[in-house]
This record gives C-alpha cells, sequence and structure tokens, in this order.
C-alpha cells in the first residue's frame, strides 16, 4: 500500500507476474480503476491498459492447472497463486466483449488482497443487479431467443453471480399478464429476450402495474403517471431491434448483456395513447399513421415470410402511394432545448435530457403534479398526409443508421412530430432515401417536423365521429372538405403503427411522459473505445 500525495485515500500497487510476463499493477479506488503496464520499454505498449471498476464484470481466484502456460520453468521453483480479472472491452461500433487478464504471484497474502479489494468495490457498485426476471419469447424473429439466451446471455450472467428467474413465454401478453401477478419487487430489474414486441410487452406489464399498484387511472389522458423505477433490460433476438439500436448503438446479446451486468441505467421518455378517454397503447419509438402504418397493416398477414414481409409490404405500400386527410392539434416542447434540425444528437450523459428533467421536476413542484395545458396555446394543421410519424428516439437501425429523426432525444419530455405532405411519388423516394444516408431529411418543402409534448389527431372521415378527442379542432375548423375525391386516396383511414403494432381507431391523443421508465443502457457513445484506446499514454497518466 501506498498513499497519494496530498492525503488521498491509499491505492493497491505490486509488481504481478513472473519473469518476462511481469506487470505493474495498480488499484486507484480514488479514481476507480485498475490499470496494468509492461514496466520495460514502451515497445508492448499496446498491451498495457487500464479498465474502470464499474467495467469489471467479476474477479475470481484461478486455479494453477487451469492458467499454466506461459509460465515455464517457474512451475518448479514456487508454488504459484493467481486471480482473473474478467472486464468489459469496448470494440469498433459499440460492440462490447467479456475479456479477462489473468495474474500471478508467489505470495498468497498478496493475492488474497487482491482479491479482497478487487470483489470489495465491486460490492459497492449499488447500481448493478443481483436478482433477475427474464422473459424468453422463444418465436420472435428467427426463433433463436432461448439460443441466445441460454449460449450468450446466461454464462455471462452466472459469472457476475447474477440469480434469474426465467420464464418462457406462450403466448401473446403472457409476459404482460405474468407481471401484474408476480412480485416485481424483488427483483433489480426485467429482462426481455426477443424483439421491439416482446420489449412492448414487458414495459406495458411494468407501467401498468406500477399505475395500478399507485391508483392511477390509465384512462385518464391527464393522470401524471407514477415513474417505474424497474429497469428493463434487452437481449435483442427478434425481426427488428430499433429500441435495442437506438439506446445501445448497436442489436448485439452480449454487449446488452454486458451493460445489464455493470448496472448501467438510461431514462427512457413513455408517450401514452388514448381514444376517446379509453387508453390504447404506450409508446417509446415510432407512432407511424399512413406509409408506416400501411407497412405493418399488410405485412401482418405475411407473417409466414419472416422478416422479409417487412421488404415486400414496403415496396407494395410505395407502390400504392395512399394519401391522408386529416387535423393534427400539438402543443410545441418549450421546456426542452434544441429542435429536431440542430443536429444535437442524444448520446450518453446527454445535457439537453439533464436540463429537461430539471426543469419538469421543477414544473411539477410549481403545478402540484397537474398538466396546466389548457393554459397553453394550441397549434393546428390540416392536410394531405402521406405519412404522420411521431418518434420519441432516432429510431435507429442497420439500415437507417441515422434514424427518423437523428436529432430526437430520449428523456427530454418530447417527441418529434413529422408531416410528410401530399407530394410525387419521385419526391416521397428522395424523402425515404434521405434516411439512408448523411444528407437533411426535413430539407424537403413537402415536410414539416416540430418538437412537441402533446398532439391530437383525427382523420378527415373518421368512423369514430363521436370521438371528442378533437374538441378544440372542431371548433375552430369543422369539417375542411365534404366531397372525398376519386382519386389514389380511396382509402378512407390508414392504421396507426405504434412500436410495432396495430392501432385501429384513426382518432388520438398522444402525451408524452418524461422519462418514465429506465432501461439497462446508457446511450449511444459518442466514440467507442478500441484497443488502440488503452494506450501507454493514458497508462502513465494514470499512474
Amino acid at each position: 500500500m501506498e498513499r497519494l500525495p496530498g492525503g488521498r485515500r491509499p491505492r493497491l500497487v505490486s509488481s504481478l507476474g513472473l519473469g518476462r510476463r511481469s506487470w505493474e499493477v495498480t488499484l486507484d479506488d480514488e479514481r476507480g480503476r485498475l490499470a496494468w503496464r509492461d514496466p520495460r520499454p514502451p515497445r508492448r505498449a499496446g498491451e498495457n491498459c487500464f479498465v474502470p471498476i464499474s467495467e469489471i464484470i467479476a474477479v475470481e481466484e484461478t486455479e494453477f492447472n487451469k492458467k499454466q502456460r506461459n509460465i515455464g520453468r517457474w512451475h518448479k521453483m514456487a508454488k504459484l497463486h493467481a486471480f482473473t480479472v474478467y472486464y468489459v472491452k469496448k470494440a469498433r461500433n459499440h460492440r462490447w466483449r467479456c475479456s479477462d487478464m489473468t495474474f500471478w504471484c508467489v505470495d498468497e497474502p498478496i493475492c488474497n488482497q487482491w482479491i479482497q479489494a478487487l470483489k470489495e468495490l465491486l460490492e459497492m457498485q449499488k447500481s448493478r443487479p443481483k436478482h433477475l426476471l427474464v422473459y424468453i419469447n422463444p418465436y420472435g424473429g428467427k426463433r433463436q431467443g432461448k439460443r441466445i439466451y441460454e449460449q450468450k446471455v446466461a454464462p455471462l450472467f452466472s459469472m457476475a453471480s447474477i440469480s434469474t428467474d426465467v420464464v418462457i413465454t406462450e403466448h401473446a401478453n403472457h409476459a404482460k399478464d405474468n407481471l401484474f401477478e408476480v412480485n416485481i419487487y424483488k427483483y433489480d430489474g426485467v429482462v426481455c429476450v426477443g424483439g421491439d414486441g416482446m420489449f412492448s410487452e414487458v414495459m406495458h406489464g411494468l407501467i401498468g402495474r406500477m399505475q395500478k399498484d399507485s391508483g392511477i387511472d390509465q384512462n385518464n389522458p391527464k393522470a401524471s403517471l407514477v415513474q417505474c423505477n424497474i429497469r428493463i433490460g434487452i437481449i435483442p433476438a427478434g425481426s427488428t431491434d430499433c429500441i435495442c439500436y437506438s439506446t445501445v448503438g448497436i442489436s448485439d446479446p452480449v454487449t446488452s448483456a454486458l451493460h445489464i451486468i455493470v448496472g448501467d441505467c438510461q431514462p427512457l421518455d413513455v408517450s401514452s395513447v388514448h381514444h376517446n378517454n379509453t387508453f390504447l397503447k404506450y409508446s417509446v419509438s415510432l407512432l407511424g399513421y399512413g406509409f408506416y402504418g400501411d407497412i405493418l397493416k399488410d405485412s401482418e398477414k405475411k407473417r409466414w415470410m419472416g422478416p422479409m414481409r417487412y421488404d415486400y409490404s414496403g415496396f407494395k405500400t410505395f407502390l400504392s402511394h395512399h394519401y391522408y386527410e386529416g387535423t393534427i392539434a400539438y402543443q410545441p416542447a418549450k421546456h426542452t432545448h434544441g429542435s429536431p434540425r440542430d443536429k444535437e444528437s442524444c448520446r450518453t450523459g446527454c445535457y439537453i435530457c439533464k436540463k429537461s428533467e430539471k426543469q419538469l421536476a421543477e414544473q411539477h413542484k410549481e403545478c402540484g403534479l397537474k398538466h396546466e395545458e389548457g393554459e397553453e396555446e394550441w397549434k393546428v394543421v390540416k392536410g394531405k398526409f402521406l405519412a404522420i410519424n411521431a418518434v420519441s428516439m432516432s429510431c435507429a437501425c442497420p439500415r437507417s443508421p441515422k434514424g427518423l429523426s437523428p436529432a430526437a432525444h430520449l428523456a427530454d419530455g418530447s417527441a418529434d412530430l413529422i408531416l410528410v405532405r401530399k407530394c410525387s411519388r419521385f419526391d416521397f423516394l428522395r424523402y425515404l432515401v434521405r434516411h439512408t444516408n448523411q444528407d437533411d431529411q426535413f430539407d424537403f418543402p413537402f415536410v414539416d417536423v416540430y418538437r412537441v409534448k402533446c398532439f391530437q389527431f383525427t382523420s378527415k372521415l373518421s368512423e369514430d365521429n363521436e370521438s371528442n378527442v378533437m374538441d378544440i379542432v372542431k371548433k375552430r375548423f369543422g369539417q375542411f372538405c365534404r366531397d372525398h375525391p376519386a382519386c389514389c386516396c380511396n382509402i378512407v383511414n390508414s392504421t396507426w403503427n405504434c412500436d410495432g403494432e396495430t392501432l385501429d381507431s384513426s382518432a388520438i391523443e398522444v402525451r408524452v411522459h418524461c422519462q418514465l421508465m429506465k432501461l439497462f443502457a446508457r446511450g449511444i457513445e459518442e466514440n467507442c473505445k478500441d484497443e488502440a484506446a488503452y494506450s501507454q499514454s493514458s497508462v502513465e497518466q494514470l499512474l
């Protein structure tokens, strides 16, 4: 042990290893890092490394016969002791892997001292889960969910000493219904193995359970919902893994499992969808009417095609080129900073999300947790639309790395409302292509985008004539087109695509609830480290 200058807390420094395989190892709990370097000249600098304590997965004593290569004649000279550190190794494209480093020493007390010190620091990581409830969808995607969990995820959980209760879902809404029955408060989190549909089930179950236990009526569109503090982990194994990709940066089961193990926490906005004072769904990614609603409706009839059904239905919907008339009323999100076109992407530790959280907390204290929307200005837009999209995150995916709204934020209490007006098929194609490149996808005269905290929509010839969702619009405009022309818009209403599930009610009211739930994630990191990031200069600065 040695004490750092200025009376700082002590750190553990040892020379561990044998002969040419020796390391100068430093445990600095003041900075929360474990570092090791080759004390010889810098020709082997590539093997120098430091790891934050928060990203160490586990530490365990290593049996001699398991790691006896590269020790040569030292085997005969003394009884050796060793411990292995398992840690997160960051690669390119936000991919994480479990790596390990074994340290040898002749002195058993020193070995035990290192093991004890590291385990004590790991125990201090209070955000890490110890008991998880796991739901596995064996039918989603390519039906690989159970195999992915057992072969790639379960061994990592076991290494990190995380106990699990596993439930294999047998039918739709199995996980949702089960969450209303089990004692969810004995778990540190809930993990879903599947696609976006499986995540939606778990989310609805958790949020619904929290409102039920708190006596909140979900059918009241103006109710202040109780925040769900039980984190959700997503192990991607579905046809689409948009939510995982948008919150982690990659759809990879091992990466997601490691985020769960280290106890990452990412708040997430949730939008509630109501019709006629009746709760319909929660949404965290996409609410799409028109183009994306038609794609989903058509693809549901072709589930036998697997993931290819989305490509087929998308091409078919594009050729049909349906547009829909309707009226939208929205309230701008004045509380949040930035705009959908400012190119400020939401990244780990996003300052916009943090500022919005503080502002909304202050507003809630002043308003007594009541919405004051009646005093705020509503803006109204009416017209003919090819697509109406409301996104609470970028909705990025491998095919669209920037997503539907690149500057959308995960936890700022707002949604980006994107209106694509009637245009030629060629112009609409130009707009869709913009999702796959770096160009500004909102830079078209027929595309409008607004950052909103709530909005209401009704179609021109809605079958729900009794709906009172759009009272404010009816008072101002009434019915703005009496005759329905004979054109390609021969379908009266589209379908809402709510995170990959259909909503048949065309008239809806949507409200964004700031940071209503939390994920085992940390957002997309700005610069994901690779092996080169563990440079000698960085280690020398630490030591």
